[in-house]
């Protein structure tokens, strides 16, 4: 198992761009696809305390939930990226 996962959506442009970067760092990750309905998010909810995608969850690094596709791409740069 990977220590990354991804609560992600198919066809989300948000989603799609975290999982960009994560290929581009060549990173492993589990993914999660929620429901299309925010009502039935609730696996993505207990995680990140909303229904928003994409969510990412970082065990390594003690993220549990970070939602926002610029933050999680800004934090898996600063993280796992060649500055790192």
């Amino acid at each position: 198992m990977a220590n990354l996962e991804l609560y992600e959506l198919p066809g989300c442009p948000y989603c799609a761009k975290v999982k960009e970067k994560l290929a581009e760092l060549d990173l492993e990750y589990d993914s999660h696809e929620v429901p299309r309905s925010h009502d039935e998010r609730t696996e993505v909810q207990e995680v990140s305390g909303q229904t928003g995608v994409p969510v990412l969850v970082d065990k390594e690094h003690g993220i549990e939930g970070m939602p926002e596709s610029d933050d999680i791409v800004a934090y898996l740069e600063k993280t796992y990226g060649a500055a790192a």
